[in-house]
């Protein structure tokens, strides 16, 4: 009998072990079944929010996580954090159904090895923990034609963030002034700086364009 125990405890400890992030119930729940169908993958930890995910990885150790981008408590990219303070060599999958610049460079600066749109196809996801798992990255070829976009594209000053911010409130010139202590002018200013760095004429396309590469949430 103990050797038929020894022999199950090689089986597992040869499978990938993997741990789920997710605070939807129906999709952490299509997951684990996905995986575990796996004959070389195994389940080990089943997280709802980011800083489940923290805790459980630090107590089961997984080979590969799967985290969620926008969790409660704590979000994807802040628990990836967390846990490469553990252990700075952690792989790391984002999978999310956001796929903007802004968030895929937040995920890969965080030390995420791969990032999937949940939208991804069972056997690329699949897959996906298989490349990282021995080492690979994993990032779709359109997704990084995305993220180097964002990367050439000349970025916003805190400030100018600051005044996208409360535009997307829907905030007027003066508003945005009185809050940020500053005159109404160099509101226009930062104004005009955004949307030249955005590429954009008008507030309208400014706020389109800064949620499409989730610098904003409309």
């Amino acid at each position: 009998m103990s050797g038929i125990n020894s022999q199950k405890q090689s089986q597992e400890t040869a499978k990938i072990r993997v741990l789920i992030a997710d605070d939807h119930e129906t999709v952490l729940e299509g997951l684990a079944a996905i995986i575990g169908r796996q004959s070389d993958m195994i389940v080990v930890a089943e997280a709802v929010d980011g800083r489940d995910a923290v805790q459980l990885w630090s107590i089961h150790r997984p080979d590969v996580a799967l985290l969620d981008l926008r969790m409660p408590v704590l979000d994807g990219v802040d628990a990836m954090e967390q846990i490469r303070g553990k252990d700075t060599g952690a792989r790391l999958i984002m999978l999310t159904t956001y796929g903007t610049d802004h968030e895929i460079a937040r995920a890969i600066k965080a030390g995420a090895r791969a990032y999937l749109l949940k939208d991804a196809r069972r056997e690329e996801i699949l897959e996906c923990i298989r490349q990282v798992h021995s080492g690979k990255i994993c990032i779709p070829p359109e997704l990084v034609a995305k993220l180097a976009a964002g990367v050439s594209s000349e970025s916003l000053t805190g400030r100018e963030q600051n005044v996208l911010e409360l535009l997307a409130k829907g905030w007027s010139n003066k508003e945005i002034g009185a809050s940020l202590s500053i005159s109404e002018t160099t509101v226009k200013s930062h104004l005009r700086n955004i949307f030249s760095k955005l590429n954009v004429l008008s507030r309208t396309e400014a706020l389109t364009e800064a949620s499409r590469r989730g610098l904003v949430r409309l």
